[in-house]
């Protein structure tokens, strides 16, 4: 087992990039990862192999679920089971928490 305290704010971080992901843990097929997105940017359409949680640490993005989107907003948490396809939109310049169990 391992002990160490992150600041969110440090990890991740976009400067001259549309996005970065970085990975704090995995096991299996699940993880936790910081994901940092600009404004406008899109991750495509893909599908998660776990049930995931997004939540958002700073500014708002949206995820697409077939005919239905979700806006969340900073402090704000969205879960759905695996095989779900999705894509991410960014709103504003973001940066969130994605786990996958």
């Amino acid at each position: 087992m391992f002990y160490n305290v992150l600041k969110a704010k440090d990890i991740a971080n976009l400067d001259d990039e549309k996005f970065d992901k970085k990975v704090l843990m995995e096991q299996g097929d699940g993880s936790l990862s910081v994901i940092a997105i600009k404004k406008g940017e899109i991750i495509d359409t893909h599908t998660s192999i776990c049930d995931a949680a997004v939540y958002v640490l700073e500014g708002e993005i949206e995820l697409h679920f077939d005919a239905e989107k979700f806006k969340v907003e900073k402090g704000e948490i969205l879960l759905f089971k695996k095989d779900e396809q999705h894509k991410v939109l960014a709103n504003k310049d973001s940066k969130f928490l994605l786990i996958k169990i």
